[in-house]
């Protein structure tokens, strides 16, 4: 079997380099690593990577926690993440715990025995709980998309309550006042946050916040199609409904054709997150845009910087948003613009 002396000696580098270029990619230069990389497929080498375990104590292994990875944004956070740990010489190890605390701490457990460096949490719960961990350490985590308030790892996050904010006053701006929100679950941090920041630009323009407008959903097409329906139903219903992301969102603009109104004309629809087919949805969706990929690939690289010593605190990384307008939405019915 070949050895890394051999690695080295055929790519003109140190033993130490090759073994960086192998393990930690990102310490090297591209064209470095393209030589090492070469010469370990020509003489055939396969690291140990029991013994580099065991000499450096880390397993190379990330745990991410996903609530369900049927959620497209999620899909997207994921691909983000994937590159990046594939960037830096790190694995993926994707959990589908559909927010299941039980299954969410045995994975935890899987840091705490050094069976994997760290994890990524993409809901706002501590999987940690109950672990015997360092108080005046940062916990070996990333808590990323749905926070939670105060927690000691790092954090990447939206301003939620800016992002609701801004579609409600763009609606606002094209003379809509009957503004429905279909929400999400009501334990999430981002409905109370979104909830938050509706309430506020509704409140700033003069507007009457209406409990009747405030409709239950679960971030599923399903959820937003109902909710939609129990809107239109209403003695006064809306003239926009704004909801907290755009699977609820497809599903109401399907209620909203079903019951033979015309979108925006009659009704203009909003969704939140900017997924794949958000553009192709008929009419195509009106939406905050979030840098999902980003989300991934941030949460991957603070916790890889917190796992190699790098991180002395805990940061919050707020990330940006942006309102895409669509064809989804339009003036209020008997509105000049």
């Amino acid at each position: 079997m070949a050895t890394i002396h051999e690695v080295a000696a055929l790519a003109e580098v140190s033993v130490a380099t090759v073994s960086r270029a192998l393990q930690q990619p990102e310490r090297v230069s591209d064209k470095t690593r393209a030589r090492v990389l070469a010469a370990v497929k020509q003489t055939g080498y396969k690291p140990n990577l029991m013994a580099v375990k065991f000499r450096s104590g880390k397993s190379r292994n990330l745990v991410v926690l996903v609530p369900t990875v049927a959620n497209l944004f999620f899909a997207r956070v994921i691909t983000g993440m994937q590159q990046s740990a594939h960037d830096k010489g790190y694995s993926l190890l994707l959990c589908n715990t559909m927010a299941n605390e039980a299954m969410e701490q045995s994975y935890a457990r899987m840091v705490h025995t050094s069976q994997a460096d760290g994890l990524i949490q993409l809901r706002a719960f501590n999987p940690f709980t109950g672990l015997e961990m360092a108080a005046d350490q940062p916990l070996p985590m990333v808590n990323a998309c749905e926070v939670l308030d105060r927690i000691r790892c790092p954090t990447v996050l939206l301003d939620n309550k800016a992002a609701a904010y801004a579609m409600t006053e763009y609606l606002l701006g094209l003379g809509h006042r009957r503004i429905a929100m279909i929400k999400g679950p009501p334990r999430s941090p981002l409905t109370r946050d979104r909830v938050a920041g509706y309430k506020e630009a509704l409140a700033e323009a003069g507007v009457d916040f209406d409990e009747s407008l405030l409709s239950p959903g679960n971030f599923s097409l399903a959820s937003g199609q109902k909710a939609a329906a129990d809107l239109m139903a209403l003695p006064r219903p809306p003239t926009a409904i704004f909801c907290e992301n755009d699977e609820m969102a497809i599903g109401a603009l399907q209620q909203l054709k079903q019951l033979g109104l015309r979108v925006p004309q009659d009704v203009s629809v909003a969704g939140f997150d900017d997924i794949a087919f958000a553009a192709y949805s008929d009419p195509p969706l009106t939406t905050i845009a979030q840098p999902a990929e980003e989300f991934g690939s941030t949460a991957v690289s603070l916790l890889i910087d917190l796992i190699e010593g790098r991180l002395g605190k805990a940061p919050k990384v707020i990330l940006p948003f942006d309102l895409i307008e669509r064809a989804s939405t339009g003036p209020a019915p008997g509105h000049l613009t």
